[in-house]
């Protein structure tokens, strides 16, 4: 059985003080680490971004189109104004000048078709920007609501990592001002357990928060001062006093 002076075990209570305060702060830390609110506006952000680039896409495609229509018109007045002017000049023999009106009234009823058309695009367009426009006006409301709340969460985070460095040097420090064997004892026990050590207050292990049986009881009080004892419920050592007998 591992022994240490019944004074040194006392110190065991310290350590785990300063062990249960690095646990709470853990807790905290994971806490803010996992905060619903930004899972929440990640994924609403996904949601908006894609929808963002869809009103894109549909902008891009209908420019395209509105180049290719405009395309369109250009060619048309282009041939309008070829025609026009061979008429104009009244070369040519008479049906040819006949054939040229017929072809440039065709060329005006089909430059007006287009630009209907050219109008409508535009008028679509005019709408998709809107659109668009509107949807990145959510995503931008969405980063702006994200970033200051992750504004938020790391300060908070800041200032516990810090406490965490604070109480960690305190533990180092402390540390090393104890037994080796007992300290070893104590290590492994709080790795397996969660918590090291525990008073044994009044026959009530406070590391199972039980009342030992009267076996158990009796069989740790029958160890000696500076044997290292343990909860039979929690496995914790129990830190043994005078005082809380």
């Amino acid at each position: 059985m591992a022994k240490a002076a019944p004074a040194e075990q006392l110190k065991l209570l310290e350590l785990q003080g300063l062990d249960a305060k690095l646990k709470s702060l853990a807790g905290r830390r994971r806490v803010l680490e996992q905060d619903p609110r930004i899972t929440d506006l990640q994924d609403a952000l996904n949601v908006a971004n894609g929808e963002l680039g869809t009103a894109k896409v549909a902008v891009h495609d209908a420019e395209a189109e509105l180049r290719r229509s405009e395309a369109d018109v250009e060619q048309v007045v282009s041939r309008i104004e070829r025609d026009e002017a061979r008429l104009n000049s009244g070369t040519g023999l008479s049906k040819d000048l006949m054939a040229l009106q017929s072809d440039i009234a065709s060329l005006n009823k089909r430059r007006s078709d287009l630009e209907d058309v050219e109008l409508e695009i535009m008028e679509r367009l005019d709408g998709l920007r809107e659109r668009q426009g509107a949807q990145q006006q959510i995503v931008d409301d969405i980063q702006g609501a994200f970033g200051s709340i992750r504004a938020e969460l790391d300060a908070a985070i800041a200032v516990i990592a810090a406490e965490q460095t604070e109480v960690r040097t305190q533990r180092a420090a402390f540390a090393e001002g104890l037994d080796a064997g007992m300290l070893a004892v104590y290590e492994k026990t709080i790795a397996k357990r969660g918590v090291g050590a525990a008073r044994l207050f009044h026959g009530k292990s406070e590391g199972s928060g039980m009342m030992l049986s009267p076996g158990d009881l009796a069989e740790v009080k029958a160890a000696a001062d500076d044997d290292i004892v343990f909860c039979p419920d929690s496995g914790v050592i129990l830190v043994r006093s005078a005082e809380w007998n």
